[in-house]
């Protein structure tokens, strides 16, 4: 694990795997993401928010991986957690993968600094790890494609020649694809990621109550995020099925 503070800052923060590789930029995949959370309040300690990443995300990897590697919906079940330190970026989580194909949960300052404590940030961390181990990054690439195609067919079948207009309802089409079962990924990232960070030792329910500080984005027509309310039902659904 390599982890470098600045006074009062947290700087380039890190890669923390089994390897303790050096973090690289992701490549460039669709990432599937939480919403973004508002900025993290005045006077925050981010040394102590740092430490708490730390001990979070050595709880929670082991326990993300052996999830990966029994449930076998994923060829590669080695994470790379990583912090994405760019100036004014929110606070905010996603998945994706880099060069290798090897699969990188990326997270922002503004969000280690926004959590109230171990059980959020467990939370955050395990669901964006069921992302991946769902497969959702292909799933919606594929709903991508799918779309893609079904427009830029349909702008033929209608007589459009023209390459251009082609090609934008390709991309409509792309993001509509993209879009269509995403809040149906979103639960069900809740629901496993619920079952990793009970399994590490964390209170889901108490990690939930992150979505009470998010926006809510409503039930609104292919929104990527569904209701919070529904989030943390989600949560309870599945605390209650392991018996808690």
């Amino acid at each position: 694990m390599t982890l470098s503070l600045r006074p009062l800052a947290v700087s380039v923060v890190l890669a923390l795997t089994a390897a303790c590789a050096p973090a690289v930029a992701p490549a460039p995949q669709r990432p599937v993401a939480m919403a973004p959370a508002q900025a993290p309040a005045p006077g925050v300690d981010l040394h102590l928010q740092a430490r708490t990443f730390v001990a979070t995300v050595a709880r929670v990897e082991p326990v993300a991986e052996q999830e990966c590697r029994t449930l076998s919906r994923a060829p590669v079940c080695d994470f790379r957690i990583v912090v994405d330190d760019r100036p004014g970026m929110p606070a905010n989580a996603f998945q994706t993968r880099d060069e290798a194909g090897r699969p990188v949960i990326a997270l922002t300052l503004a969000l280690i600094a926004e959590v109230a404590n171990a059980d959020e940030l467990a939370f955050v961390l395990s669901h964006e790890a069921a992302h991946h181990i769902l497969g959702h990054l292909d799933r919606q690439n594929r709903n991508a494609m799918i779309g893609a195609a079904a427009l830029g067919q349909l702008a033929q079948a209608l007589g459009t020649s023209d390459p251009g207009t082609v090609r934008q309802m390709q991309d409509l089409g792309a993001a509509v694809g993209a879009r269509t079962y995403s809040q149906d990924y979103e639960l069900e990232a809740d629901r496993l990621g619920t079952a990793i960070a009970l399994r590490a030792g964390f209170d889901p329910l108490v990690g939930a109550a992150f979505f009470a500080r998010i926006p809510d984005p409503g039930n609104r027509f292919l929104g990527t995020h569904p209701p919070n309310s529904a989030r943390i039902n989600a949560v309870r659904q599945t605390l209650a099925a392991l018996g808690r």
